[in-house]
């Protein structure tokens, strides 16, 4: 009888928790249980390439491999992390610590190796009988030309391949694509349950972008540029190259530079593209804005003579030439081919403040040069109502009291190559979306001085390196003209340095017809050549520079020579 009784009791439990569950709470269970195997996953979409000008690669997904484990399948998480950690290069007990947390299902090995690695980690899980080790395709990030133009392409972040850097964080949104997601069923071991529910909501591809860059002319660019960082003794450099027609930059390289393929070593400073955030005074360079405008305004003309003396003192300030004490007649060639500071501040005296800030403001001073280039820096252009009248506009017409970017300068000497027309520079040429649509960049045009002007400016330029500053810039068998630049370094909180100098020169190429203008900035160059000139000069350190990439990248645009 107790026993019967027993057993009538255990049955009825039983049978109210079977009422209770398949009856009062089927919903709860059934939605339990469609949680348990019904899984919305995450698509990734395929990250968009970068290409040069030409089509080659410069930053592109490729499929890599991740190796994760499920601790609760081991049957040894010791020994397996003993196996594991020599071929991902893991402590072992870094990989053990991941296997023995309590109640862990989940924990990375090794994330986007290459096929040959990840082989390796196969064929030992396969020899072994290793349970619990699992293989997932996942993208990787590689840039195949490596350390070239690495501050303009920029890099992404590895763990969600979010850019970061460079083009690759400005244009993260349209090189990203949109995700997609897929509904399956599976069962407690992750495979598909057949005829389970599966619903595919596609990844939309990012587009890709194809740039102006030149890959051979900024090799050759990086090389000598990092050659002449080095004989210089220059703390940094930067490079640049435009095509003064369309306004593409076809090279813009930094030194120091990094690879994005590994940046365990790399200093953070390298990442920081100098040619369009770093802003300096520019010096003599700045002094074809001064010529420019006075030749367009007809206060002088190339033979105009004036009267230049040793100094001259305005306000509180005396300014002299280099290498010049006695007073002398120059004709304005002469000023430019001599970079006569004292010449110039006389031709900005007939100029005027106003006249002369009209044209440093049409020439792009004081504002961002291009559109698409992340980080870029505006410069510092003082209004005219802010100047002063003692030594605002003489200081001004030699190349301080104005900041500018690598870039901004270049840009001014493009539109003088180009006939005075200004095309706004850029980096990217093209962006092509999944779909197929082509979104092709279109620089604006101004023109900012007339043609005749600017004609006359290139034969004034010309002089500069045939007399003048800039001899050490001459081209076998090419013409060529520029500006010689040298400025006392500004260290904020410190002032001008008395010893550190910016070094640059500018210059097109080929005078007589242009076809590119190269810009060179040296920070901080010094010594001196074997013949005893000052490395801290742009005549010295910079012009060779120009002379050595204007040569590769004329031979490399297929230009013919024009000196016999």
């Amino acid at each position: 009888m107790v026993l019967g009784v027993a057993f009538v009791v255990a049955w009825a439990g039983i049978g109210f928790r079977i009422v209770r569950v398949q009856g009062f709470e089927a919903d709860k269970h059934a939605e339990r249980g469609e949680q348990q195997r019904v899984r919305t996953e995450a698509l990734t979409a395929p990250r968009g390439t970068i290409y040069d000008r030409d089509g080659v690669e410069l930053a592109v997904s490729i499929d890599a491999v991740t190796v994760t484990a499920n601790p609760s399948h081991m049957e040894d998480p010791a020994a397996a992390a003993r196996l594991l950690a020599p071929l991902v290069g893991v402590p072992k007990s870094v990989l053990k610590e991941r296997f023995t947390k309590p109640d862990s299902q989940f924990a990375y090995i090794a994330r986007r190796l290459e096929s040959a690695q990840a082989q390796e980690i196969r064929d030992m899980v396969e020899e072994t009988e290793m349970a619990g080790v699992y293989f997932t395709s996942e993208p990787k990030r590689i840039y195949p030309a490596g350390d070239l133009a690495s501050q303009v392409i920029g890099f992404v972040r590895d763990d969600d391949m979010a850019g970061l850097e460079g083009l690759e964080w400005k244009y993260d949104e349209a090189l990203a694509g949109t995700p997609g997601q897929q509904i399956v069923e599976r069962d407690p071991y992750g495979n598909p349950i057949p005829q389970g529910e599966f619903v595919v909501d596609p990844a939309q591809p990012g587009a890709d972008i194809i740039l102006t860059i030149d890959r051979e002319i900024s090799s050759a660019a990086q090389q000598i540029l990092a050659q002449a960082v080095k004989d210089y003794n220059a703390l940094a450099g930067t490079v640049l190259v435009m095509d003064i027609l369309t306004g593409e930059v076809l090279a813009m390289v930094n030194a120091p530079t990094f690879d994005p393929n590994d940046r365990s070593d790399a200093n953070p400073e390298a990442y920081r593209n100098r040619a369009v955030t770093d802003v300096y005074e520019p010096g003599s360079t700045l002094k074809v804005v001064t010529l420019a405008a006075a030749l367009e305004e007809g206060v002088v003309t190339p033979s105009s003579i004036l009267k230049v003396p040793g100094t001259l003192e305005v306000g509180d300030k005396e300014y002299t030439d280099v290498g010049r004490t006695k007073a002398k007649k120059m004709s304005v060639a002469e000023i430019v081919a001599k970079s006569s500071n004292v010449g110039t501040i006389l031709i900005q005296d007939l100029l005027g403040n106003e006249k002369h800030y009209e044209y440093l403001s049409a020439f792009g001073l004081g504002q961002v040069a291009s559109g698409d280039l992340p980080g870029e820096a505006s410069g510092r252009l003082e209004n005219v109502r802010d100047w002063c009248d003692t030594t605002c506009g003489p200081s001004t017409a030699i190349g301080y009291r104005v900041d500018v970017t690598p870039l901004q300068m270049a840009s001014v000497f493009s539109a003088i190559a180009n006939d005075g027309v200004l095309v706004e520079p850029h980096v990217v040429r093209e962006v092509i979306s999944a779909d197929g649509t082509r979104q092709r960049y279109e620089p604006t045009e101004r023109p900012v001085v007339s043609e005749e002007t600017a004609r006359v400016m290139r034969v004034l330029l010309q002089g500069v390196v045939e007399s003048g500053t800039g001899s050490r810039a001459l081209v076998d068998l090419y013409t060529v003209g520029g500006k010689t630049g040298t400025t006392e370094k500004f260290v904020p909180g410190e002032g001008y340095s008395e010893e550190d100098r910016i070094a640059s020169f500018i210059g097109i190429a080929p005078i007589d017809e242009p076809r590119i203008v190269v810009a060179i900035v040296l920070d901080s160059p010094s010594g001196e050549t074997e013949d005893g000139s000052d490395m801290r000069f742009g005549g010295v350190s910079a012009a060779p520079v120009f002379a050595a990439i204007a040569e590769a990248a004329l031979h490399r645009l297929g230009v013919p020579p024009n000196v016999r």
